[in-house]
């Protein structure tokens, strides 16, 4: 093993599980029967059978060793059987923690889901999980086959059981100093090769921005320095097997050539042939084998393990003790819960007006997003897609961003949610600074519908009571005829009907997501592109539901026709975004002038037929 956090994650594992450790141990030394009989058996066989000319007594021995291998072999099938309840759990262990901190990673303020690392750190799990077991596995395999091969020689021949543990002994001590080289070493191999993956990688990303600086050489030559630190490093841990090869030797084949070439003393001093010969069963048939396994097994898997695990204790911290906390993307997007969460609900909304109209936009109030100095950039150097942007969203207005794609209409729709940090600037809401603010929290002031809405697995009303579990059925339904979802839940079967969400398109799940969003008691609501894969017509309805739902209604548009539902537009023009009202931007913007259809520059002001696409 290798660091302390290694050292006790496994014994905490093992002690964990002593009950199953206990089967597999008893098990264990059913299955080490022939290891344990075999060479007094075959001594008995020769020297009371074969050379007594008792030819029906050596096969009965034999019998009885055939008898014994049977026993074993039985046992080794429940051998497998306990040694599941040991590793899956902590498999399972593993693989909770693993997801509980990618989460928590994601959900973070400034969090951002990375499916490449989880994807990378499971497979570290499977990698642990494999190795744990066959170090478990050859352990205590030498442990009991070891130990009951030398149990055998004592009983059969007392001062060659001391001749061949020394060796095995030395072979040991040799190779269990070698362990942490080896360990050091491993772990420089797995880091070399992937610094060389992330250079490579880097490297083919950016060819193009490569050839166009003329950095060729330098790339190449970073990424050529990245291949020769891995093969210095693949080429030291290969040299390291040389140490295996002499613990092997030692412990292994020394003990034989010392029966070898002690034989003829041994019968001269009045051993017998089948005493000579039942210490070379011990030897070549428990004490060897058993040995190979564990050097093999503890240098090979065993190195692995240490590093995989270290590296998993290091990027994935144990998850919190108590509830587990619900997550941004839970409680502001379309991504299930953990089973363990409710997300916390604040009292319930107030319900729409009577008259359909969305209320006036609270201006006592603190703002409902307030933006000062926003700039934010994909990288050191690149353009920013926002420079210094301040924009106010009062309370109970409703805010379409407009604009080219690519502009940064989904990056804004991000900071404002708090996904993402800005490089500069603040984001309030409602006066809470985003920065520094948990994902709890915020998940009570906003909630964000992306593009590519969630459906879990699980009833229709859990999917839409996702944000609200709390609330009735008759709320819920009057929802789902305001965003026209009726026809589709009727289709599933109801709220208490089972979902499919592969079953769904991408506009049902996008539906689904709206209805969940529509009841969330969160004030501020935003939309980005929500409703792409909606008709014009159900986007439209979706649209004016949330127009008459209290609160505030920011949508990243997909379609212009959002615009002009909006009390205000933010439009993406040049470097320098403008705000103000449909009828304001089609005489101050070219760009909204295209989207909207005004390919020319309007009329005079007075004359302009505000109020038609």
């Amino acid at each position: 093993m290798s660091g302390p956090g290694v050292r006790r994650t496994t014994w905490a594992a093992l002690r964990a599980r002593r009950r199953a450790l206990g089967r597999l141990a008893a098990w264990s030394a059913v299955e080490a029967l022939p290891a344990l009989l075999g060479g007094v058996f075959v001594a008995r066989a020769v020297d009371r059978g074969f050379l007594a000319g008792q030819f029906g007594t050596g096969l009965a021995w034999l019998a009885g060793l055939a008898a014994a291998v049977l026993v074993g072999a039985a046992a080794a099938g429940q051998v497998y059987r306990s040694l599941g309840a040991v590793v899956e759990p902590f498999r399972d262990e593993l693989a909770t923690r693993v997801v509980w901190g990618a989460l928590r990673d994601a959900t973070r303020a400034g969090g951002r889901a990375d499916s490449a690392t989880v994807a990378r750190l499971t497979h570290q799990v499977e990698v642990v999980r494999d190795t744990f077991g066959g170090l478990v596995l050859v352990v205590r395999g030498f442990l009991f086959t070891a130990g009951a091969a030398l149990l055998g020689l004592l009983a059969l021949a007392p001062p060659l059981a001391g001749a061949v543990a020394a060796p095995l002994v030395v072979g040991l001590v040799v190779f269990g100093a070698s362990l942490p080289a080896m360990v050091a070493h491993q772990r420089a191999q797995v880091t070399a090769g992937e610094r060389l993956g992330r250079a490579a990688a880097a490297a083919l990303a950016g060819h193009r921005d490569v050839v166009a600086c003329g950095a060729q050489e330098r790339v190449v030559s970073d990424v050529d320095r990245r291949v020769t630190a891995q093969a210095d490093a693949e080429r030291t841990l290969a040299r390291m097997a040389a140490l295996r090869s002499l613990s092997l030797g030692v412990g292994g084949w020394l003990p034989v050539a010392v029966l070898l070439l002690a034989a003829p003393w041994l019968v001269r001093q009045g051993l017998s042939a089948g005493a000579v010969l039942g210490a070379l069963v011990y030897v070549t048939t428990g004490l060897q084998p058993a040995l190979h396994a564990v050097v093999q097994g503890v240098g090979g898997g065993g190195l692995r393990y240490a590093v995989t695990l270290g590296r998993i204790l290091r990027t994935s911290p144990p998850p919190a003790p108590g509830p587990r906390p619900s997550t941004t993307e839970a409680a502001a997007c379309d991504v299930a819960p953990l089973p363990t969460q409710v997300p916390a609900t604040p009292p319930r909304r107030a319900a729409a007006p009577a008259g359909g109209t969305r209320p006036a936009p609270d201006a006592a109030g603190p703002p409902a997003v307030a933006l000062r100095g926003l700039t934010f950039r994909y990288g050191p150097h690149a353009r920013p897609v926002l420079a210094d942007l301040t924009l106010t969203v009062t309370a109970g207005e409703h805010v379409a961003v407009v604009g080219p794609s690519g502009a940064g209409k989904s990056t804004l729709a991000a900071l404002v949610a708090g996904l993402v940090p800005p490089e500069s600037g603040t984001v309030h809401l409602a006066g809470v600074p985003v920065a520094g603010t948990a994902p709890e929290a915020l998940a009570r002031l906003r909630v964000l519908v992306p593009q590519e809405a969630y459906v879990r697995s699980g009833t229709v009303g859990d999917n839409l009571r996702y944000l609200y579990p709390d609330v009735d059925d008759a709320t819920v339904l009057a929802a789902v005829r305001a965003l026209g979802a009726d026809p589709l839940v009727s289709r599933l079967g109801g709220l208490d009907a089972e979902v499919d969400p592969t079953a769904l398109s991408a506009g049902e799940r996008q539906l689904v997501a709206a209805v969940r969003a529509y009841l969330a008691p969160a004030p501020l609501v935003i939309l980005d592109e929500a409703t792409c894969h909606l008709d014009p017509t159900l986007e439209a309805t979706v649209e004016h539901a949330f127009a008459r739902r209290p609160g505030t209604l920011v949508v990243i548009a997909h379609r212009i026709s959002s615009a002009t539902r909006a009390r205000r537009v933010l439009v993406f023009d040049g470097d320098r975004p403008l705000v103000g009202t449909h009828d304001d931007l089609l005489t101050r913007s070219p760009i909204y002038r295209e989207l909207v259809g005004h390919w020319e520059d309007p009329v005079p002001a007075a004359r302009v037929p505000l109020g038609r696409p």
